[in-house]
């Protein structure tokens, strides 16, 4: 238990009073019946199997920030990194602010912000290994960095980048509410430590002494829509109906006097010029995932057209399955599949803890999509393996697989989409997410199948050109798809009232070169499968347009993927002219200010897989051991 110093100042004691029964958003603030089993337990703190005290164990609890009082002196932030001995690169409490205003009439509102411990968290239903839990003891969500295993998707779904990824340890860890505090009836150590008393502490909806404000909603604060955070915010002083962030992100805040709030709009402080800005788009720490969703979206779309067209018999495509060049093309999809799954398992902060990607089947996106794509794994290698076998058994067995895969495969791109719709990155929160997904499987799925068969099969041959033809086709449709999109989005986001408009901002300027070679690419491949579905491909002439269309295929896909992952900007909390401010970071990391560590900035890497954990972890536990773990998962 927490040790209560003995000269504790009476302002770091929790001020225990009457509560409310409902907060504003109607739910219950005492989080448990009397009687409940969650009650009279420990939280096991540092081994302290003790039971706390406090008489207000079970309620809901939150911060309270006053922006009038806050001076901007980060004593707050130094508190918590202090107690949680949290290194010099990442912060659970940081403090950025906004400014409006010229001199004499300049103003700057600090905003200290944390983990809000919500009603609803995001972290908790995305995580795949289920590192989250809420707990009845103070409404605290906490996390287990030993359960972590670095896929950082906790830190995607959060609107207030409260989750924090440490490039160096390779997981995630976060404000804990200072439960061991809590239990001995003492606030937060940020707090404790707050100066000019902006920070306080206490049962949600109970304002406390010398408040006269509880709101939800300050500049700067993204919308509490999404998860209901566990914050109230005081600011009494009038501001400018314009703030402005000072970190790089294009974004400020106008207020809206009709609903009496500041909304996000596009601040155009980087000009209108356009550039390329290769190096920073193809060379990303989210390069994994542009070669993953790739590689996987185009094995699913070539498996799929091989195995349905086989069984509905498409003739071209039955008579591909009699030829050599078939089975030479399943193993190229297994071989592409697996460079995809190695590469997303190799940017994991942990590899060597990849199986506890399936821990939260029942809630995260992320875990359906890992057990989606590893069953469609699973009947593509089968089919492959079994496939090469004549006799009747075997092939019901390979048959067997390739329902599976099939049926997977859509499983797992069907969620690979639905994670991706984030409400707190706007920007992929759109249909043009799965418009674009789909349209990838299906063209270059086709073009998967179409370049492998030219290799292999001589182009005079009477059932070569049907094929070809066919396989142009489905590349025609899945480009429109992706075409129409790609236009919607742009509109929907040029109009946009929140972070979306930024990163299509970034995308005409910033990406603005690329963004139109993409475009173009996507126009000139349009062009090309059509004239291949009608002309088909035959002589020097076809084989020349035949290989011009891999390649600009190829860069359109790397390029449109790569700006789908670079330009998506998060609804998190403002940051300084230094701290939690993008720009400063990527400087820090190009000139060697990284090296230092009191400039709070660490350098991106990839972690190995640590075999020998790996191997140690499947000795010490039975096959019994794994067969509750699978019952758990499922929640038996």
């Amino acid at each position: 238990m927490f040790e209560v110093r003995d000269d504790e100042p009476k302002y770091a004691f929790l001020n225990n009073k009457e509560s409310k029964e409902k907060n504003r958003y109607n739910l219950n603030i005492e989080l448990t019946d009397e009687g409940s089993e969650l009650r009279c337990k420990s939280l096991n703190i540092n081994g302290d199997a003790a039971i706390g005290e406090n008489p207000d164990r079970y309620k809901q609890h939150g911060f309270y920030f006053n922006a009038d009082n806050c001076i901007g002196c980060h004593a707050c932030e130094s508190a918590c990194s202090e107690k949680n001995d949290v290194p010099a690169h990442i912060a659970f409490r940081s403090v950025g602010f906004v400014e409006g205003g010229t001199y004499p009439d300049y103003q700057r509102i600090n905003i200290s912000m944390a983990c809000n411990h919500c009603d609803d968290p995001v972290c908790l239903t995305g995580c795949p290994t289920r590192a989250y839990t809420k707990f009845a003891e103070y409404g605290a969500v906490l996390q287990d960095p030993d359960i972590c295993f670095g896929c950082g998707y906790c830190t995607w779904v959060c609107p207030y980048n409260a989750p924090q990824l440490d490039p160096v340890k390779g997981e995630v860890s976060k404000c804990n509410m200072c439960v061991d505090r809590l239990e001995v009836n003492l606030k937060p150590a940020c707090v404790a430590a707050c100066l000019g008393n902006a920070l306080d502490f206490g049962v949600i909806e109970n304002i406390p002494e010398n408040r006269t404000q509880a709101k939800t909603e300050i500049p700067g604060f993204p919308t509490t829509d999404i998860t209901h955070p566990n914050i109230r915010f005081q600011q009494t002083r009038t501001t400018h109906r314009e703030m402005t962030r000072t970190d790089d992100m294009p974004l400020k805040y106008h207020r809206d006097d009709a609903q009496d709030k500041f909304k996000p709009v596009v601040d155009e402080k980087q000009g209108k010029e356009r550039y390329w800005n290769l190096r920073k788009l193809l060379t990303s720490h989210e390069s994994a995932h542009v070669i993953f969703t790739l590689c996987t979206q185009a094995t699913v779309g070539a498996f799929a057209l091989l195995i349905l067209g086989n069984w509905l018999n498409v003739d071209a495509i039955v008579m591909l399955k009699n030829t050599n060049a078939f089975i030479p093309l399943i193993f190229v999809i297994v071989a592409i599949s697996t460079w995809g799954l190695f590469k997303l398992n190799m940017h994991l902060g942990k590899p060597h803890r990849f199986y506890r990607g399936f821990n939260n089947l029942r809630l995260s996106p992320v875990s359906r999509e890992i057990a989606g794509v590893s069953m469609f794994y699973t009947g593509l290698l089968g089919y492959a393996i079994f496939g090469l076998f004549d006799n009747g058994l075997m092939q019901f067995v390979a048959t067997s697989f390739a329902f599976v895969g099939v049926v997977s495969g859509a499983i797992g791109l069907y969620y690979m989409y639905k994670l991706y719709r984030i409400p707190a990155r706007p920007f992929w929160n759109h249909w043009q997410t799965g418009s674009a997904f789909f349209g990838t499987m299906l063209s270059f799925g086709a073009l998967l199948v179409a370049a492998v068969s030219v290799c292999i099969l001589p182009l005079a041959s009477a059932g070569t050109q049907p094929l070809l033809q066919l396989l142009a086709a489905v590349m025609v449709i899945g480009l429109f798809v992706e075409g129409i999109g790609h236009i919607a989005h742009a509109r929907a986001m040029q109009g946009a009232e929140h972070e979306g408009a930024a990163s299509y901002y970034q995308q005409v300027t910033e990406y603005g070169k690329s963004y139109i070679l993409r475009n173009c690419l996507l126009g000139f491949n349009l062009v090309l499968a059509v004239t291949l579905a009608m002309a088909g491909l035959s002589g020097a002439t076809g084989i020349m347009f035949g290989l011009i269309l891999v390649i600009t295929m190829l860069v359109m896909a790397a390029f449109g993927r790569s700006l789908f992952f670079v330009l998506v900007i998060p609804t998190t909390m403002p940051g300084a002219f230094f701290w939690k401010n993008k720009g400063f970071v990527e400087h820090a990391r190009a000139t060697g200010l990284a090296d230092a560590p009191q400039h709070g900035v660490a350098y991106e890497r990839h972690h190995e897989f640590k075999y020998d954990e790996f191997i140690k972890t499947i000795k010490e536990n039975s096959v019994g051991d794994m067969v509750k773990h699978i019952k758990w998962i499922f929640g038996k």
